[in-house]
């Protein structure tokens, strides 16, 4: 029996606005680091290279990742005063505005991961 999945925002002009929100929402946060990057960055400011080894992402991608949540508002960019220079990068209040989201993939991520466990050893 096949089920039906409806939107769930409901009228069919409600679903294309839907779709083009979380498309606008997959270009800020989507790829495989930037929510890594906002969740590690969510202990505290954190160094370029801290960041760099903490996450386990080369320089050159960090660097490419950083500048795009930055021109978004996420993160802030913050040039030390040092010698050398260090970079420190700290998250904008703004970026609290996707505590809800980083909860629910957290929340799913967990049942994913124990129902595949659960497949597993049922099999």
């Amino acid at each position: 029996m096949d089920v039906k999945h409806t939107c769930i925002t409901g009228s069919s002009v409600e679903c294309k606005r839907a779709r083009l929100s979380i498309q606008d929402t997959l270009d800020v946060v989507g790829g495989k680091w930037k929510l890594v990057l906002i969740s590690l960055l969510r202990d505290g400011k954190l160094r370029f290279r801290e960041l760099a080894r903490e996450a386990n992402i080369s320089t050159r991608i960090l660097s490419k990742e950083l500048q795009e949540l930055e021109m978004n508002g996420l993160v802030k960019r913050t040039v030390c005063n040092t010698k050398p220079v260090t970079v420190e990068y700290s998250l904008t209040p703004y970026s609290e505005t996707l505590s809800e989201v980083i909860l629910a993939m957290h929340k799913w991520g967990l049942q994913h991961r124990n129902r595949q466990i659960h497949s597993v050893s049922n099999d």
